[in-house]
């Protein structure tokens, strides 16, 4: 009796052992055709504390100087804390040596008026966003692009931001090449992680004339793609990557910076040949992909 009740566990712990092996093994069809947004649980769940220390690690990540994206004082990063507020890069700080006093929580509610209201002044703008901050104390201020943040985690529904400068992304978004590479895509995980195209936005003076102009291209890509944005490109200016989790930022910033090198390289030799419109559309909207996608964020 003894044998037989052994050999019994034995075997449940070896289906369960089985099982636990091969469950990554199979995708479940409703799992692959969910948006692999709605695939993860980040976000509302974190500390407001886990989120500052994610921020940092983001931010400084994205300022290594190895990586070539920013210098000195460039570039910026945000996430949500909630549906009222959400943490900023401050102003002047550098992304490279930036701690966690770098950073400022913002209330969402003014600086979003500031877009369908915009003050006369840059002095009136200023005041208003640094009345925005949630504990008016800090020594610190909100970025001057903290309008684009705002409107671009509450407009995509995104929770992490972030904005770079990189080298070779610049170098076509300072050539009369900018809008070809922002439109297109060469290889097909370029499209998986970036998106079937990117949010062309024409040079603006920083700040919320910028902002304003972003959210009238952001709002056109999503009346035709029917999602948010993965990659914004601002001709003479930068880019953005918009995430659900700080590696989807890190992600899609890298992504699209091996997309400008290859576009660069292919004009040194020639002309890049850029994926059909039909075989993008095809391989951002597999299943597969879709699933596979999901485990990138």
């Amino acid at each position: 009796m003894m044998v037989c009740q052994l050999a019994s566990g034995i075997w449940q712990i070896s289906k369960l052992v089985w099982g636990c092996l091969c469950a990554p093994l199979a995708v479940p069809i409703d799992c692959m055709l969910k948006p692999y947004a709605a695939l993860h649980t980040w976000g509302p769940d974190m500390s407001q504390q886990q989120k500052r220390d994610e921020i940092l690690q983001l931010t400084r990540t994205l300022g290594e100087p190895h990586r070539e994206y920013v210098i000195i004082g460039e570039g910026n990063t945000s996430c949500r804390i909630d549906d009222d507020a959400f943490f900023i890069k401050a102003s002047g700080q550098q992304m490279e040596t930036i701690t966690a006093d770098g950073f400022v929580a913002v209330n969402f509610e003014p600086v979003l008026a500031l877009l369908d209201n915009p003050p006369d002044t840059y002095s009136e703008i200023k005041r208003i966003s640094n009345e925005a901050r949630v504990d008016p104390s800090v020594s610190v201020v909100p970025s001057v692009e903290v309008t684009f943040h705002a409107m671009l985690l509450h407009e995509c529904q995104v929770d992490w931001v972030g904005h770079t400068h990189p080298v070779a992304v610049n170098k076509l978004l300072c050539s009369n090449r900018a809008e070809a590479f922002a439109k297109n895509r060469t290889c097909p995980d370029e499209a998986v992680v970036c998106g079937p195209e990117s949010v062309f936005v024409p040079y603006e003076d920083p700040g919320l004339p910028l902002a304003i102009v972003m959210r009238d291209k952001v709002r056109e890509y999503m009346d035709a793609y029917g999602e948010a944005p993965k990659v914004i490109l601002l001709k003479n200016h930068g880019m953005i990557a918009l995430g659900q989790t700080p590696t989807e930022v890190r992600n899609i910033t890298a992504m699209c910076v091996k997309g400008a090198h290859i576009v660069v390289g292919a004009y040194q030799v020639g002309e890049p040949v850029f994926l059909s419109r039909e075989v993008i559309l095809h391989i951002t909207n597999r299943p597969d992909e879709i699933y596979r996608r999901s485990q990138f964020v």
